[in-house]
């Protein structure tokens, strides 16, 4: 009886296991399902034209031009590289390489730490803006680059330039949410080229003070408009377009582009100058889960990226460093077509995440940012270069 049941045990086994010649298929993807919604669905009518350069041969690093896509990650690259029919300035960047980006107390950094880490060379907490991990001020390669080399500066975003990712290259501060005490900070900062948002924190602070017209006493030329940029005299410039964050890509108009490339004109000097370029609401509309919001975002900084790149080729001593301070949304390439220009995703979060990041570069030194790195790191090797 017993031989009988351990028979019967063995076949039950033995059919439990058994699989169809379905079942051994190893195609699992064709079991998924899909339930798309309107945000996770997005289509390129007319992709942009992409730029070609070559890397110089100079060995020299006069200028840097630091350029953080905010929450961007090899996810996003890769959703805007199909929704724009496999082409993208970034492309044309020779070395790549890879950042790590938790901070010292959380897997999961933000842009304060995360920022300050490629600003300063130094990883920090959690929400700590040119801070170390003690609370110290750490000098970022933008203030060393002006104390010490005596070269020009500047910055500029999308977002207020009292957020995390500029501020972690001109001030210092605990939290983010100290606004007002940020922004304050620009007044004596010496920075020389300033644009971005947030005029709510310059004119209509709860002090009293009116940091526009301080800035102005102190040389800068203050412009409010897109059409303006352009023809701003002087060489000192902030530029502040809306009152908190700007508007969406399509509604703000190329003030990234229009503003980088006033930058470079009026920074370019004899000494050299550090420029920080931030495509900062691509994590925004990552954090929503609104694909088509974000891509819009990426394309507006691949086509700086572009210029610059154009411009790096010709000065032949530009150093461009393209990657991000932490990756959001969780986002996920499920279905599409390059030819089509459509994409079709999924987003596993509305938070950030800790997938390691891509580190592009190209002009003399870019070979430096191959391979895997802290995100301090990247700040590290930024300084060495410029020395």
């Amino acid at each position: 009886m017993k031989r009988i049941l351990s028979i019967i045990l063995a076949l039950s086994a033995l059919q439990a296991f058994a699989q169809t010649p379905e079942e051994l298929d190893r195609d699992r993807s064709k079991y998924a399902t899909y339930s798309f919604s309107k945000d996770d669905q997005y289509k390129v009518e007319i992709p942009y034209q992409t730029v070609s350069v070559k890397q110089p041969k100079g060995k020299k690093v006069k200028n840097v031009i630091f350029m953080i896509g905010d929450g961007t990650g090899l996810s996003q690259w890769s959703v805007g590289w199909v929704a724009n029919g496999g082409a993208l300035n970034v492309d044309q960047m020779p070395v790549a390489g890879y950042s790590r980006t938790y901070a010292t107390d959380k897997l999961v950094t933000d842009s304060c730490a995360g920022g300050s880490a490629l600003a300063t060379g130094v990883k920090t907490k959690y929400g700590y803006i040119g801070l170390d991990p003690d609370g110290n001020p750490v000098e970022s390669n933008l203030q060393w680059a002006k104390r010490v080399k005596g070269m020009k500066t500047g910055v500029t975003v999308t977002c207020r330039i009292n957020d995390a990712t500029p501020a972690d290259f001109c001030v210092h501060g605990p939290s983010r949410k100290d606004e007002e005490g940020l922004a304050a900070q620009y007044v004596d900062a010496n920075v020389d080229f300033i644009s971005g948002g947030g005029t709510h924190f310059w004119n209509q602070r709860s002090d009293g003070r009116n940091l526009i017209e301080e800035m102005k006493a102190k040389g800068y030329t203050f412009v409010d408009k897109l059409e303006d940029i352009a023809t701003a005299p002087g060489d000192k410039f902030l530029g502040l377009y809306d009152e908190y964050d700007l508007k969406p890509s399509l509604d703000r108009g190329p003030i990234l582009m229009e503003s980088t490339m006033k930058a470079i004109q009026m920074l370019d000097n004899k000494k050299g100058f550090f420029l920080m370029v931030e495509g900062s609401q691509i994590d925004d509309w990552c954090h929503r889960n609104k694909v088509g919001y974000a891509m819009e975002e990426l394309f507006d900084f691949d086509k700086v990226i572009g210029a610059v790149l154009e411009w790096a080729e010709k000065d032949g001593q530009t150093l461009v460093v393209v990657t991000g301070d932490h990756n959001t949304g969780g986002l996920t390439l499920l279905k599409g077509s390059i030819e089509d220009r459509e994409v079709k995703v999924h987003f596993s979060t509305g938070g950030h995440d800790g997938i390691v990041l891509p580190v592009f570069a190209y002009g003399p030194g870019a070979e430096a940012f191959a391979g895997v790195h802290e995100n301090g790191e990247i700040g590290q090797i930024v300084k060495q270069l410029m020395k």
